[in-house]
């Protein structure tokens, strides 16, 4: 077929995917107010197409333009090399949904937009250039990709559109050292560490440039390798012949493509103001809008500041919540209606009804969706038949449900869409009960991590608590359908009708939320902590979930026997120092033991009050105070850790192992603590006392499988790092920069001893001193912790603040600060709120205290949320899981070969996890340890 393109035509062809990531990358992040949708980087990618439309004129203009994108992140370069690309970091998760936005937003400006399956935009842009440059016209490409410049010379040039810098022949030369014909030749010489081409290891741009040079071409260079002098280089080139030749084909474009169109198809079109003025309002850019309009010389669009989205009927505000009105889905004609509707909003609020609350063993009972305030509906899929003759139904499926196979079926693209959003609430538990179900559910947006980056500190993030806060109503309660005690039933045997009801009001209260909440994280500056780390950390703790750790229920079934023989053995001590037997377990006993036949006194002089019942307390700050004075108090506290080792540990982890992997399976709550800090339940792995030799103990019971090892990395005394920096504490900046043991060196200090004259217990109280400061605690908390009188305590406290008066400036304007703003900040900006800051009694004292110490544990657990979450690209490829996050301890699982490999990967992306968002003034600093199981490796 004959084209009309060719000589005086000029072709301009826009690299998209990097007019996308720089827009992105460029703006701070901006939300659709109307529904929450991100849209910075179409926002950003607007503008750059307008800059370059205003910019397309004169003698130079293009006649023909296309905005050329990359279609999926599989090409044929993959199937060449399966890690072609392999260590690219994952998009983020609010650039998903606007990809498929620029590409409308590329169509209102009416400019052709082309991509192809299979392809890379280079391909297609390789592709054309030389179509065009042979039809005798000319070409520009806009871009500053080093990838497309072997495309240059012979009427085809590059455009850098952020430094209007013109790129010819010579500038490829500037670059590379040769001309853009040799630029393939010297790429599969040097590799490229971004897009995983391995090359030949050792030789860089310079040098294969050198190289190409002397000897023409690489297959001349490879043919008379043995002529090089240099023996390494030669070797290099020698052994890795293949792999050199394998990266050329990597690199080099294709440039005879099969296309669906021509270069007619490019030609440059007006837009039409209708279209691309409705596009512009839909995306509520009332600047640009405004600006475009002029340009064109058409009236802009009104857009309302709180307009409802163009797929949206009404805002939360507007509709009430009907349970009546929930839709049941009982069949795939149903669904498809829904389906249709999520992919036409580009969003959906999800939650699944299971048969309990581990989803590691729960079953999928039904699932519900919402798209619009008010508009949900439930799909019930093993929901059984009632029976008035057994308390718990029959096992038989009740009547009016969709097959589950055919509903995942039809649901399993779209919770997979990458241009979809997914909403829940406590995202993490759907999102493994899908994976269950062989669906990895993403992108993703979960309310409770945007109401904890809000409002940590102010109340918890349940949805309950938000509905009635944030939307003023109560939703309808479980335990009414479920029941309670001996009676109380599993979600499955709810009937359909009473499910519908509750399950879709779930997710319709989801999405109002998430509407409410969205456009708020960018108003409360709070974007880039939900963004970078809360929402990113979801996928990666649901993997170390489902991985779980395998424990050794031999070891544990010795240990609560020793723990049972020795809490015996101490039983008869403290019946003896008693002077009669008495239940050491019963604090009522105690009470009279300690203070009526002792006649023991608290260090005040006075003795602890009694509740209603009259009792003495006997909890375990009494205890510790006590202890500073007599042996039996100290005798109670070691019983009482024994009693809880066994009960919390040793014989309930026996418990925990699932039957199915032989592993425990503990679950992290992202939004459980005030400062960042993740919890562990169910079990609660990260409170095994490390101090202890029983608590190291039971360590030994967390094994590796056969041939593998446990390996844990764990941050050196971070928080004396982060206090140096915070408080700007030049003596332990310059200790840390010189390797100093920071411990003994403060009981040098404190204490006057010389460090060649340390003794571990001296060693030992100055640690205490170091952390109990940090904590804010008083001369009674020290006193405890190191069980001597308090006024000995206070005096190491006030000697720590006379060498050290840093800590003291800090301390005091952080609590300045907290009652001036009624929050602290950690170096990351996540925001702890301090609602008590003012309040007076007891809890000013408390309110203080965490204060002070928030902005530093809670930098503590930023870094290491920033850690995990870049853990899994960076130890991808290796035989090793990431297991548990025990608070400055990372675990892992690896094959014993690849220890090394492991140990070296984490160390450096949990060393540097704090750059470049916050330069510590103090190295962090990892350390590393292996072993077969949990103790060995610590």
């Amino acid at each position: 077929m004959e084209t009309k393109f060719g000589k005086g035509c000029h072709l301009h062809l826009i690299d998209g995917s990097a007019f996308i990531f720089r827009a992105y990358h460029a703006l701070p992040p901006l939300t659709r107010k109307s529904d929450g949708l991100p849209v910075g980087a179409v926002s950003g990618f607007v503008n750059m197409l307008q800059r370059y439309v205003d910019g397309n004129n004169g003698a130079d203009a293009a006649t023909h333009v296309a905005v050329i994108f990359d279609k999926g992140s599989h090409t044929f370069r993959n199937d060449m090399y399966d890690q072609y690309k392999a260590n690219r970091e994952a998009m983020p998760e609010d650039l998903r949904p606007q990809i498929p936005l620029t590409r409308v937003a590329t169509k209102a400006f009416n400019i052709a937009c082309e991509e192809m399956e299979g392809f890379e935009a280079d391909d297609i842009i390789a592709t054309l250039a030389h179509q065009a440059r042979d039809a005798g016209g000319r070409v520009t490409i806009v871009s500053s990709d080093k990838d497309l410049m072997q495309l240059v010379g012979d009427g085809v040039e590059m455009l850098d559109p952020m430094k209007n810098k013109r790129i010819d022949s010579e500038g490829v030369v500037e670059k590379f050292g040769v001309g853009p014909d040799r630029v393939v030749d010297v790429q599969a010489l040097a590799g490229d560490s971004v897009d995983n081409v391995p090359g030949a290891p050792g030789i860089g741009i310079k040098t294969a440039a050198l190289l190409i040079n002397e000897y023409g071409d690489l297959e001349s260079l490879l043919d008379r390798a043995e002529e090089i002098k240099q023996p390494k280089r030669r070797e290099t080139l020698i052994e890795n012949r293949a792999q050199i030749e394998m990266s050329k084909k990597l690199v080099q474009l294709d440039c005879d493509m099969k296309l669906d169109f021509g270069l007619d198809d490019l030609e440059v079109r007006d837009p039409d103001p209708e279209v691309l003025m409705g596009f512009l309002a839909e995306m509520e850019f009332r600047t640009v809008t405004k600006r475009i309009a002029e340009k064109l010389g058409v009236e802009a669009p009104v857009i309302e500041a709180s307009a409802p989205a163009a797929t949206e009927v009404a805002t939360p505000e507007q509709v009430g919540f009907d349970a009546d009105a929930y839709e049941c889905v009982r069949d795939a004609a149903a669904l498809q209606v829904w389906i249709d509707r999520i992919r036409e909003r580009g969003y959906v609020a999800v939650d699944t009804e299971t048969t309990g609350l581990n989803d590691m063993t729960a079953d999928l009972v039904g699932i519900s969706l919402s798209v619009a305030a008010g508009q949900a509906c439930y799909i019930p899929l093993t929901h059984k038949s009632a029976s008035s003759d057994d308390l718990f139904g029959s096992d038989d499926m009740a009547d009016g449900q969709m097959d589950m196979a055919e509903c995942l079926a039809m649901l399993k693209p779209v919770l997979e869409d990458p241009a979809v959003i997914k909403i829940g609430q406590n995202m993490k538990y759907d999102t493994k009960i899908f994976a269950r179900l062989d669906i990895t559910v993403a992108p993703i947006d979960d309310t409770m991590l945007m109401s904890y980056a809000m409002n940590a500190g102010l109340h918890n993030h349940g949805m309950d608590t938000l509905s009635e806060r944030y939307l003023g109503h109560t939703p309808i309660p479980i335990k009414p359908l479920l029941g309670s005690g001996k009676s109380a039933i599993t979600f499955d045997r709810v009937p359909v009708d009473d499910a519908v009801r509750y399950a879709a009001e779930d997710a319709d209260i989801t999405l109002r939320l998430w509407q409410q909440f969205k456009p708020q994280l960018h108003v409360n500056r709070v974007t880039t902590v939900y963004e970078t780390m809360e929402r990113p950390l979801v996928p990666v703790l649901a993997q170390m979930e489902r991985n779980g750790i395998k424990v050794d229920r031999d070891t544990l079934s010795r240990m609560s026997n020793a723990f049972a023989q020795k809490m015996a053995g101490l039983e008869a001590e403290i019946q003896e120092m008693a002077g009669r037997p008495f239940n050491v377990g019963s604090p009522k006993q105690l009470g009279e033991i300690l203070f009526d036949e002792m006649g023991l006194e608290m260090p005040d002089g006075k003795k602890p009050s009694t509740g209603k019942t009259g009792a003495y307390s006997t909890g375990a700050d009494v205890l510790e105070d006590l202890a500073t004075l007599h042996d039996l108090p100290r005798r109670i506290l070691d019983w009482r850790q024994l009693s809880k080792l066994k009960s919390t540990y040793t014989d309930a982890l026996q418990e925990h192992i699932n039957k199915d992997t032989g592993r425990v399976h503990t679950s992290y709550s992202i939004a459980g603590a005030n400062t960042g800090r993740l919890a562990s339940t169910d079990p609660n792995l990260q409170n095994i006392p490390v101090r202890s030799e029983e608590g190291r103990r039971i360590r030994e019971a967390f094994v590796a499988e056969p041939g593998k090892v446990i390996v844990s990395l764990d941050y050196s005394q971070i928080e004396l790092r982060i206090l140096a920096h915070i408080a700007g504490i030049d003596a332990l900046k310059q200790a840390f920069l010189d390797g100093i043991d920071i411990h003994a060196m403060t009981a040098s200090e404190m204490f006057d001893v010389p460090l060649d004259e340390m003794t571990p217990d001296v060693r030992r109280q100055a640690k205490a001193i170091n952390f109990g400061v940090i904590y804010g605690i008083s001369g009674f908390g020290l006193a405890r912790n190191l069980r001597i009188p308090r006024g000995e305590a206070q005096g190491f406290i006030d000697r720590y603040f006379e060498r050290f008066p840093g800590i003291r400036k800090y301390m005091d304007d952080t609590v300045a600060f907290a009652k001036e703003h009624s929050y602290v900040q950690t170096l990351f900006g996540r925001k702890i709120n301090t609602p008590e800051i003012n309040a007076k009694g007891p809890q000013a004292g408390f309110a203080k205290r965490a204060a002070i110490n928030a902005p530093i544990q809670g930098t503590a657990a930023d870094v290491i949320r920033r850690a995990m979450i870049r853990m899994p690209a960076a130890i991808e490829g290796l035989p090793a899981k990431m297991l548990l996050q025990v608070h400055d301890e990372l675990i892992f699982e690896v094959n014993e070969e690849a220890a090394g490999d492991l140990i070296d990967a984490a160390r450096d992306v949990m060393e540097n996890a704090s750059d470049p968002a916050a330069k510590l003034d103090v190295k962090l600093a990892v350390d590393a340890g292996q072993g077969a199981n949990w103790a060995e490796a610590h």
